[in-house]
């Protein structure tokens, strides 16, 4: 059994591990026992998986990081644009609220303008109102008058067929 050799600088394999060139005895393939190599082979095994995830590393690290970079920047934007999108929002709903008030003043104006052609009109009224209650007063007095007038002239009508009436003269 072979086991793979340290890692190069581009990540690739170069050769066997140190102490495993070709022409030495290969440890656990010995004609002993098949359980007496078995430790040495685990332990150069975990050296070489140890030195195959240190080249992994030192390979993939750095693009990691960088993109780790990218990610944090690009979250950081995001955070921008959503305070800026919620800025914008916000403007928004003011410049509807602000139509809306637009909305309400003209709608007030127009119901000024009505309440105003009432006040005329009410204004009008009383005093067409005024004028009718003068003229009536006034009919009412002249008509109370004229019957006044009517009552003396019956009165002195009546005075007057009185004392045409012949009076029988007095007999001493």
């Amino acid at each position: 059994m072979s086991v793979p050799g340290p890692p190069s600088l581009d990540g690739v394999l170069a050769g066997p591990p140190h102490g495993l060139e070709s022409g030495g005895p290969t440890p656990g393939l010995s004609d002993t026992s098949p359980d007496e190599g078995l430790i040495e082979d685990l332990t150069i095994e975990d050296k070489a998986v140890e030195q195959l995830a240190e080249g992994l590393l030192s390979h993939y690290l750095p693009d990691l990081q960088r993109s780790k970079q990218a990610l944090q920047e690009l979250t950081q934007n995001q955070v921008v644009l959503l305070d800026t999108l919620e800025q914008e929002i916000s403007k928004f709903k003011e410049c509807h609220s602000m139509l809306d008030i637009n909305a309400l003043f003209t709608e007030a104006k127009h119901y000024h303008a009505k309440l105003v052609n009432i006040r005329k009109e009410m204004l009008m009224l009383h005093e067409k109102t005024s004028k009718l209650k003068k003229r009536a007063l006034k009919l009412q007095q002249k008509r109370q008058k004229e019957e006044l007038e009517r009552e003396q002239q019956r009165e002195k009508e009546f005075e007057r067929e009185k004392q045409l009436t012949a009076k029988p003269a007095k007999r001493m």
